[in-house]
């Protein structure tokens, strides 16, 4: 029994140290010196407040800027005039279109809401519609620069643009007839790669044809007239020359760089 008592009492031992031992290597590498431990927590303090900035600024990212230094072609109407191109055909993604041009067009705006298209949506699917690249809704005139504008919101559907505020005198202020959704055309890869880089307020310039344009039976017209609504009242551009003539930016998107 002695000696059992010994053994036991010798395992207790090294146990004991070997539990010492462990804590002693647990505190020295999990526990920084209490010197370092403000510098620590102020260091994950940066850390999830970054993260915090960052989300948000995500979720901001595409918010219309406020004071737009609106440049001055973009207070300009749109230019509209008679055209003597005829009808011609282009061919885009292995299907072959006819574009008929019924006015040259020159418009400048503000960016205020787009909707990028590949062709995969369903109803661009079914038209078999690989031409329309993107729809673009833009302000121009006395709505780029007014300060109200920030009190809209602007979205677009599959064909459309549409706004709302729930302020009065924005409301009041606004002019319907300054503002337009367009479907953009185009087989260049040029232009339809440059498109691809806009944001919510930035300002661009888009020269090309209103025109009707389809393949097979299928056709897609073009308003002609600023001053329509509902169905039918999108301008389709044939876009020859596409520019953003001045980017937007805001503080949300400079604190995601």
């Amino acid at each position: 029994m002695s000696q059992f008592s010994v053994a036991g009492g010798k395992a207790r031992a090294a146990a004991q140290r070997l539990y010492s031992a462990c804590a002693i290597l647990f505190e020295g590498t999990a526990r920084p010196p209490a010197g370092r431990r403000p510098a620590i927590r102020f260091v994950s303090v940066i850390i999830v407040a970054s993260l915090l900035l960052l989300v948000v600024s995500f979720w901001h990212r595409n918010a219309l800027p406020g004071n737009i230094n609106v440049v001055p072609d973009v207070r300009a109407e749109p230019v509209q005039r008679p055209t003597s191109t005829r009808p011609f055909d282009v061919d885009f993604n292995n299907v072959s279109y006819n574009v008929a041009p019924e006015y040259t067009y020159e418009l400048h705006g503000v960016v205020v809401s787009y909707r990028h298209h590949e062709g995969t949506s369903r109803m661009h699917s079914r038209a078999n519609d690989h031409l329309n690249m993107l729809d673009v809704c833009v302000v121009w005139g006395d709505n780029a620069g007014n300060p109200a504008l920030q009190e809209f919101d602007f979205w677009n559907g599959i064909f459309t643009c549409n706004f709302k505020t729930r302020d009065h005198d924005a409301w009041t202020a606004f002019r319907p007839e300054q503002l337009s959704n367009n479907h953009l055309v185009s087989d260049d890869e040029w232009i339809r790669k440059k498109v691809k880089d806009i944001s919510i307020g930035d300002q661009i310039r888009v020269r090309g044809y209103l025109a009707s344009y389809g393949s097979g039976n299928g056709r897609r017209g073009t308003s002609t007239t600023r001053l329509d609504t509902g169905d039918g009242a999108c301008e389709t551009i044939y876009v020859r020359e596409f520019e953003i003539l001045e980017a937007a930016t805001s503080p949300w998107r400079i604190s995601m760089y």
